[in-house]
């Protein structure tokens, strides 16, 4: 039995390092928007490249999430839908709602 237990403990260890060795992948960062009240929260997301934002709809009423530049553009998300994007390349995205052209917001993505 102890035997057995070295043998698994050794396993274990192996596998760990054989995961760092070969560049095992940590997972994509992520952050979210919530939609409520007819407006975007928060109203400025600072994140970095490789993030992907989640807009969820928590309103009555649907909601999208347009960029101003077009570069994404979400369906009409009705409540407790949701819409992803992933940010790549620094920069600021000024986005707001096509439904609802007052609601505005934006996500700046800046390298480490």
């Amino acid at each position: 039995m102890q035997q057995m237990l070295h043998r698994r403990a050794a396993l274990c260890a192996f596998t760990a390092v054989a995961a760092i060795a070969l560049g095992a992948a940590a997972p994509a960062p992520t952050a979210l928007v919530k939609i409520g009240n007819f407006t975007f929260a928060p109203q400025v997301l600072t994140v970095s490249p490789g993030t992907t934002v989640t807009w969820d709809n928590e309103d009555d009423t649907p909601h999208t999430v347009v960029a101003n530049d077009k570069s994404f553009r979400s369906k009409a998300m009705d409540t407790d839908e949701r819409y992803s994007m992933t940010f790549t390349k620094p920069g600021t995205y000024d986005y707001f709602c096509s439904l609802h052209p007052h609601m505005t917001a934006k996500i700046v993505v800046k390298a480490p």
